[in-house]
């Protein structure tokens, strides 16, 4: 065992590189948990932005062009569980479940042809981090800022702790709720592309490997801040890549359990958190997951 062939530096650089798909889909879930609305389907939609993101990118040659098609991917699939549960109310839960099952089958039926192909590589700015990563700490900050400072945030956080009273002020909830929806699937979709054009990258069926439902319980363990989602993000992802970096310097612990390692401790985390209820309770939005009608 030689812990000295760990080099800082690169493990820090790791750690942001592996935690930028969780970070982009968790900050993306929380605007959406913000409005109201529990959208399970944040795996799918990270698969499906990871597909369209990887075929965007080796048809064009371009990158940049992946990621917008991957956002746009995300964003599309997002606004049918949109319209199934806002428009046509279906329950929340069983619509994102459902929402992730075809993200799957679909990301696999359209990326048969794309399995064995290389993307066009990625410019790197400093220590080896590429554009995405300052891109997805940006974001954090931006939804920071327009949550607590602008009348924006102002009203989704008015409809996500009352939507009969911001309905009634004369706010769209709705259409309001569609856009955070949105929103949240084009983050989700980039985090799925960065997953297949940087991070691994190639395409491969079910590569985000429950990414998603990490993301999902980072937003509770962020107790829906976005800061803390940023260092959620970072414990997971650093736990990653320290697990990886312990195989390299021939630790002898069974691989199975580094492997399994961040998945139980994202576990335990979410238990300790869940211990304190009542602290919990007060930080999620008070409609998260109630559906919506004008004339209720």
């Amino acid at each position: 065992m030689d812990l000295s062939a760990i080099n800082p530096i690169v493990l820090i650089a790791s750690l942001m590189v592996a935690s930028t798909p969780i970070l982009l889909a968790a900050i993306g879930e929380l605007v959406v948990e913000k409005s109201g609305v529990l959208n399970l389907g944040v795996e799918g939609m990270m698969i499906t932005g990871a597909i369209c993101g990887f075929a965007m990118a080796v048809e064009t040659g371009s990158p940049a062009l992946g990621f917008i098609g991957a956002a746009l991917g995300g964003a599309a699939l997002s606004l049918i569980f949109a319209f199934l549960t806002q428009v046509l109310l279906s329950n929340q839960v069983a619509t994102g479940l459902a929402l992730t099952l075809f993200g799957l089958g679909f990301s696999a039926l359209i990326g048969q042809s794309y399995i064995g192909v290389k993307p066009p590589t990625s410019a790197t700015l400093i220590l080896g981090l590429d554009a995405m990563v300052f891109v997805g700490i940006g974001i954090i900050a931006v939804t920071w800022w327009v949550l607590k400072y602008t009348r924006v945030g102002l009203i989704l956080r008015a409809v996500g702790e009352n939507h009969d009273a911001a309905h009634a002020l004369g706010y769209k909830v709705v259409l309001i709720r569609t856009a955070a929806i949105a929103f949240g699937g084009a983050c989700a979709g980039l985090g799925g592309a960065y997953l297949s054009l940087i991070r691994v990258p190639q395409w491969t069926e079910g590569m985000t490997s429950g990414a998603g439902w990490i993301a999902l319980a980072i937003v509770v363990f962020a107790s829906w801040k976005p800061w803390r989602v940023l260092l959620g993000a970072y414990l997971f992802g650093g736990i990653t890549v320290l697990q990886l970096n312990l195989q390299a310097a021939g630790v002898k612990i069974p691989v199975e359990y580094l492997s399994m390692s961040p998945y139980l401790i994202t576990i335990i985390v979410l238990v300790i958190m869940s211990a304190d209820r009542t602290r919990t309770a007060l930080n999620a939005p008070a409609m998260l997951g109630r559906s919506f009608h004008a004339s209720n």
